[in-house]
């Protein structure tokens, strides 16, 4: 059996340095042959610790791929790889250098922004799977996780408005109200300024309800979609929001990203109260 050839492969970087990896990875697959040794140093932020890497490198005659954003460092490994003949491969700052000389514009230098963006993404899928399982009141116990709370009898957005919110990194639980259902106890535990009872105008609902029940296939006429039941929900809902004294939107003439804009200006601005 022919042995493989062996290369020493370095990826450094100031954060995680997934960049790096995946670039060097993507290198040695066009070289199935090769033995790769692939030896990782993220979160580099010394000089002294690069220094000591660099050597390594030098003793190994490594590949170094690096991602390192600090102008400092990476010319210390640039002026080292020159110094010694080792092959060096700079991700980021001749792509940055470029922006910045087009733009006339100053990168911020942070290191791990790109991760940072990453956690964010992150954040929103928790926040929508936050939303699906609190969804119409499954568990109440996702009201005291929840940064906002919504309130609404039948056809008031309640689940549209949680996932269009969940999309901006916040985390929604909502309770669908029935005159004849119990209020769950943990809901009178929660910040007011955290709830949001949505409403609609009476012949807004009938109009939705008659419609729901045709396309279901089944009679419109029904005590879902009358007047009469229709207005003791809506009076039961306003009952319940005076108790609780929370912000209270009627969505019959608003879309769902000017209802979530309504809820997010106020709970920004109740923070910003708190704040002082």
């Amino acid at each position: 059996m022919e042995k493989k050839e062996k290369i020493n492969l370095y990826i450094i970087s100031d954060s995680v340095g997934g960049t790096a990896n995946t670039l060097g990875q993507a290198a040695m697959a066009q070289f199935p042959e090769v033995e790769a040794n692939v030896s990782a140093y993220p979160f580099i932020r010394g000089e002294d610790t690069l220094r000591s890497i660099l050597e390594k490198a030098k003793k190994d005659n490594a590949l170094i791929v690096h991602t390192l954003i600090s102008s400092d460092l990476s010319e210390i490994i640039a002026d080292y790889c020159q110094e010694h003949h080792l092959f060096c491969f700079d991700v980021l700052n001749p792509v940055v250098k470029e922006i910045e000389r087009r733009t006339h514009t100053h990168p911020l230098k942070k290191p791990g922004i790109l991760h940072q963006l990453n956690d964010n993404y992150f954040d929103r899928i928790s926040a929508i799977e936050f939303a699906v399982k609190y969804d119409d009141g499954r568990d109440p116990k996702g009201f005291l996780e929840a940064d906002i709370v919504l309130l609404g009898i039948s056809r008031t957005s309640k689940t549209p408005l949680s996932m269009f919110l969940a999309n901006q990194n916040y985390k929604v639980a909502n309770l669908p109200l029935v005159p004849e259902a119990h209020i769950p106890d943990l809901l009178w535990k929660v910040d007011p300024k955290k709830i949001v009872g949505l409403t609609n105008d009476r012949s807004v609902l009938n109009s939705i309800r008659r419609e729901r029940m045709i396309t279901y296939g089944l009679n419109p006429e029904t005590g879902y979609s009358k007047i009469d039941r229709i207005d003791e929900e809506l009076a039961f809902a306003q009952e319940l929001y005076q108790k609780l004294d929370c912000l209270v939107i009627n969505v019959a003439t608003k879309s769902i990203e000017e209802t979530a804009a309504i809820i997010v200006n106020t709970l920004q601005l109740d923070r910003k109260k708190q704040s002082f």
